[in-house]
């Protein structure tokens, strides 16, 4: 015998169909305000990546410099490559995904994360694949490979707070036109250097404060100079760098630049305590909190410390 549905589980389903539909109309806002923003950046006149930033879906302004790369670099296959993109709320190209229509790979370590990515209205609107894995520079390629995200592809974004420099440097069969690494601001500007490589690195387990992670802003340069791609700015939060492939270069309308031109220091204070709570770290005392840390070199691959 079926027992009737109860009053409270009733209610409890009207609320979350309630929440529903109220996330829907907050995404409609978003996105009309998006589209708002993308058509008046077009008569923005300015120099820098950053005179361009506005922010819909991404963390910061990555959505503004996004829309204005992809004016000006031709773009044959317009499909994205992202990982670390937790529940795809808030993401680097889920604007660029559902104002042009790109396709899109999202690779997430949490199940149920890519499950609600799979269970919201964008899922089915658009040419979206998300995968379950954790990502390593053994599995990446092999990924890539299996979702049909191979080759030249229109952008590649890398956020997964750990040996991002190590998956990035092993990733072989995608050559994407644009790429976005997030770097580490608080390992400094003068150092090429990353966490030593661990295929199960997590970022919490590694060290308590948090900030021992991926990096330094030198270091994706020179990777970038290895596999043919230019700096060409950061954001003003001082945590993603846009690179763009050398043989494009030239139809883009921001110049190289140097990491000294580049590098902004992150004022954000995400720093724990050992009890796991924030400990609002900030300036020099994130360093030191993390100091004596092994780093790798990338360029002469000894192990240094911080």
């Amino acid at each position: 015998m079926i027992k009737p549905v109860s009053r409270a589980a009733r209610k409890a389903l009207g609320v979350l169909r309630s929440l529903s539909r109220q996330d829907r109309r907050i995404d409609d806002i978003l996105f009309a305000q998006g589209e708002i923003l993308a058509r008046q950046s077009g008569n923005v006149v300015g120099s820098r990546l950053q005179d361009f930033e506005f922010k819909v879906y991404s963390q910061w302004g990555e959505d503004g410099i996004i829309q204005e790369l992809i004016r000006h670099i031709d773009i044959p296959d317009p499909a994205f490559v992202e990982f670390g993109v937790q529940d795809f709320k808030e993401a680097n190209c889920r604007f660029l995904m559902m104002r042009n229509n790109w396709r899109g790979l999202v690779i997430e370590a949490n199940e149920r994360d890519v499950n609600r990515i799979k269970a919201a209205p964008y899922y089915w609107r658009h040419e979206l694949n998300a995968v379950h894995a954790f990502v390593t520079a053994d599995n990446i390629n092999e990924i890539i490979d299996a979702a049909g995200f191979g080759g030249d592809v229109g952008l590649l974004s890398v956020d997964i707070d750990g040996v991002d420099y190590w998956v990035l440097k092993a990733i072989e069969n995608c050559r994407p036109r644009i790429w976005i690494v997030e770097y580490n601001a608080v390992f400094g500007a003068d150092r090429a250097i990353a966490v030593p490589y661990d295929a199960n690195f997590v970022r919490s387990e590694k060290h308590y404060s948090h900030l021992y992670f991926g990096a330094s802003l030198k270091a994706f340069e020179y990777l970038g100079m290895r596999k043919g791609y230019s700096l060409v700015g950061t954001n003003s939060a001082g945590s993603n760098a846009f690179f763009i492939r050398n043989d494009l270069i030239r139809s883009c309308p921001f110049e190289p630049v140097s990491v000294d031109e580049a590098f902004v220091g992150s004022r954000v204070r995400e720093s724990r305590d050992r009890d796991g709570k924030l400990s609002f770290l900030q300036g020099d005392d994130r360093l030191a909190e993390i100091r004596g840390m092994p780093v790798v070199n990338v360029v002469s691959g000894e192990i240094e410390q911080l």
